[in-house]
């Protein structure tokens, strides 16, 4: 059942990043687009994302569901990624620039990583203050296509996803933070 889930999600992903996605979210998040946030591919319409549980900070599981009334930056991430050493910092920036109460970077390591691997990455890169979540059995990773790291997806107050980037990207540029900033003001 879950290799089926898997198949219509990633058609559904595909279908909708073929369709050109001007006004994916509410605001027109297309004409934001600039350097790296050109990589970013914008849906036409939400894409619901699966209800699979990970871990948070403290261990207890969670969905991206719980977080539904923010608009959220997933970011599946390793401590063995290389070009996740690069981007990392970036996402620390938008985080402590944008996020509160409308807005959260959530990053996921996903796969094997060890905690005390963790807390050394993130020390090492400046971006201790980012979330610790994890996806130890790739599950949630599996479910939305992440076939590669790293792989950041955007989703909307409702929880759809309205854009995804694979790979790294400056995620503190101007243009990564008009698009978040109209996300907010939907």
């Amino acid at each position: 059942m879950r290799l089926v889930f898997i198949a219509l999600y990633l058609s559904a992903l595909a279908a909708a990043n073929g369709v050109a996605a001007e006004g994916a979210g509410g605001p027109d998040l297309a004409t934001l687009r600039a350097g790296d946030m050109e990589k970013l591919t914008l849906t036409a319409e939400p894409l619901p994302v699966p209800e699979i549980a990970f871990l948070d900070e403290q261990g207890a599981e969670v969905t991206l569901g719980d977080y539904r009334g923010q608009v959220v930056l997933v970011n599946f991430w390793a401590t063995w990624c290389a070009p996740c050493r690069e981007e990392m910092p970036t996402l620390a920036a938008l985080e402590a620039a944008l996020g509160g109460e409308d807005f959260r970077v959530l990053t996921i390591a996903t796969g094997r990583n060890d905690p005390v691997a963790v807390e050394d990455f993130l020390a090492s890169v400046g971006a201790e203050e980012l979330p610790r979540m994890a996806d130890p059995r790739q599950d949630l990773a599996r479910a939305m296509g992440v076939l590669g790291l790293p792989i950041s997806v955007l989703l909307d107050r409702e929880g759809g996803e309205v854009g995804r980037l694979i790979g790294v990207a400056d995620w503190d540029s101007e243009s990564a933070r008009a698009i978040i900033e109209a996300m907010i003001a939907g």
